[in-house]
């Protein structure tokens, strides 16, 4: 992408009229193939807030594509100037562009192609979430958001998640992805790092309710799918069970609520996060 950098800062303000564009069809590959956003570990951002939350966490992305009225509005062009001064590659497109290069139904004006973010979690960690099989690309988002806002230190994704840098996950963790170390994992990889935490597994008819853990120990808490629950591989790993008491009218809570409500125990007994 050098020579995107170059064709951006060297040219007169040019208008990508065309669907067929390189960058465009570039973009549209890594918003519909996980393949190929893994195999260049770039994650796409769309709207002005999210790609705001981009430069306040100063990452450049390598490529950024914007419609003519984001030069108009105030938060927009401010947005422009903070990345082009960042030397983030910025194109302008035009409406039809935009929408073809889009995950939404309503394009919000710009689109940013943004290098997976490094993070090295803590060695060893003392807070750490695991997803197990949620299949549900919003759930996982929310979760995402959840777990940065209560202090979780990295989020560990079992085989049969959802793909983190799935669009509508991106959208839903609202900038998580751009703080929290989210990783692929099999579970020979989740045990080896929650070796040090006591482990708990969400889920209905727990031997304990989630206000009688001591959260403030190194902790692991490990939540499984909307439909069917967590595996056996999290079973086995899980030292107990843990419960959420609900109304019994009420059959059970979607995972990335359950989660909520549990990590924000430990928020209250470790205190708000630094």
């Amino acid at each position: 992408m050098d020579c995107w950098d170059r064709e951006a800062t060297s040219r007169l303000i040019q208008v990508i009229t065309s669907s067929g564009n390189d960058k465009v069809k570039y973009v549209r590959k890594l918003q519909t193939q996980r393949d190929l956003r893994h195999a260049d570990r770039r994650l796409v951002l769309e709207g002005v807030r999210l790609v705001e939350e981009v430069t306040r966490a100063s990452l450049v992305p390598s490529l950024v594509l914007h419609t003519e009225d984001l030069t108009e509005g105030g938060r927009g062009k401010a947005l422009l100037v903070t990345l082009r001064a960042m030397e983030a590659p910025t194109f302008q497109v035009t409406d039809e562009v935009m929408a073809s290069c889009s995950d939404t139904m309503t394009p919000q004006g710009i689109v940013a192609v943004l290098p997976f973010p490094e993070f090295a979690p803590p060695q060893p960690p003392s807070f750490v979430l695991i997803a197990d099989r949620l299949r549900d690309p919003g759930n996982l988002g929310t979760l995402l958001r959840s777990a940065l806002a209560a202090g979780v230190e990295q989020v560990l994704l079992a085989p049969g998640t959802v793909d983190f840098s799935n669009p509508k996950v991106v959208r839903s963790a609202m900038g998580a992805h751009l703080w929290l170390p989210i990783l692929h994992a099999n579970w020979d990889a989740v045990a080896e790092v929650v070796a040090s935490c006591n482990t708990w597994l969400a889920a209905g008819g727990g031997q304990r309710t989630y206000t009688e853990v001591d959260w403030t120990t190194p902790s692991a808490l490990i939540v499984g799918s909307e439909a069917h629950g967590a595996g056996d591989r999290a079973a086995s790993l899980a030292q107990g069970r843990i419960s959420i008491p609900i109304c019994p009218v009420v059959d059970s809570l979607n995972a990335a609520t359950a989660a909520s409500v549990i990590l924000f125990e430990a928020v209250r007994q470790r205190g708000v996060p630094a």
